[in-house]
């Protein structure tokens, strides 16, 4: 049914990154920050042996996760299994991409959502955009990551930006808002300021709703692993991408419980901040 001509949407977008890409200063800028990111979240982590960051990362997790044996004991197996099966290394770089991409979606993610929750006219513009990002197939996410910031770990983060962060500006927005209108009317009766509203109410308030939309940002980002090594990002992805495209059905495996543990052990600390938020 050839009613009307085809729209030129795909010449149309072509035109658009083409021109994007003339501001080669400012992404050249922008892959050099999150480069350097990267590397020094790789750097603190490479610094001490692997049994010494595995004793850290457990006594970590036993003080600030609420002294819970339990999931200490899970760390300590599941880091200890890593190491066994020599995906230490490639969990270290998987790491660095996960937090480089969580603190980024942070940053620019609960901003958002608090102007979503104070502005009715931003959330209903930007609802759909999200919701535009989250239907989105994670793989279109590489197109644009390749053409403005080539092949290798950046555009990996980067595409796990846009792919984890509506989690975060959603929970925001939602935490805010669920604040009780007597608690604002209280703090305006004793005459607190816009801002302080906001940082000694509102956000303590919704801490535990924003911790939840952390969580899932971080476990968006993990899923993109594999999906990024297709680009050139390293780490437990590369090894499963590997795996695929030799047969290998063990290593592939050895590589996705690698991946299964490291995202259990960061799903359970960031749901033990949200529980302790809570109380």
């Amino acid at each position: 049914m050839e009613i009307l001509p085809k729209l030129p949407l795909a010449a149309w977008i072509d035109a658009f990154v083409e021109w994007l890409t003339n501001a080669e200063f400012f992404f050249d800028s922008l892959t050099n920050g999150i480069g350097w990111i990267i590397s020094s979240i790789e750097a603190v982590f490479s610094l001490p042996p692997a049994w010494l960051l595995l004793i850290i990362i457990v006594l970590l997790t036993y003080f600030l996760a609420g002294r819970k044996i339990g999931l200490t004991i899970f760390v300590l197996l599941g880091l200890f299994l890593i190491d066994n099966l020599g995906f230490w290394d490639d969990m270290i770089l998987t790491l660095s991409i996960v937090l480089t991409a969580s603190i980024i979606s942070i940053v620019i993610g609960v901003p958002i959502g608090i102007w979503m929750a104070k502005k009715g006219l931003v959330e209903n513009v930007v609802k759909p955009v999200l919701d535009f990002m989250q239907t989105m197939p994670a793989f279109v996410y590489l197109i644009p990551a390749v053409a403005f910031f080539g092949i290798g770990m950046v555009p990996g983060v980067v595409a796990s930006v846009i792919f984890a962060m509506p989690p975060t500006i959603r929970f925001t927005n939602l935490g805010i808002r669920q604040v009780s209108t007597e608690v604002i009317e209280a703090a305006d009766a004793f005459g607190s300021t816009g801002s302080q509203k906001l940082f000694k109410v509102q956000l303590p308030m919704a801490k535990a709703t924003i911790m939840a939309g952390i969580n899932q940002t971080i476990m968006l980002a993990l899923s993109m692993v594999v999906i990024a090594s297709m680009i050139g990002a390293q780490g437990l992805g590369t090894a499963v991408y590997f795996a695929v495209g030799r047969n290998d059905a063990g290593g592939g495996f050895e590589a996705g419980i690698a991946i299964v543990v490291l995202a259990i052990i960061l799903d359970r600390l960031t749901q033990s901040f949200g529980t302790k938020a809570k109380q």
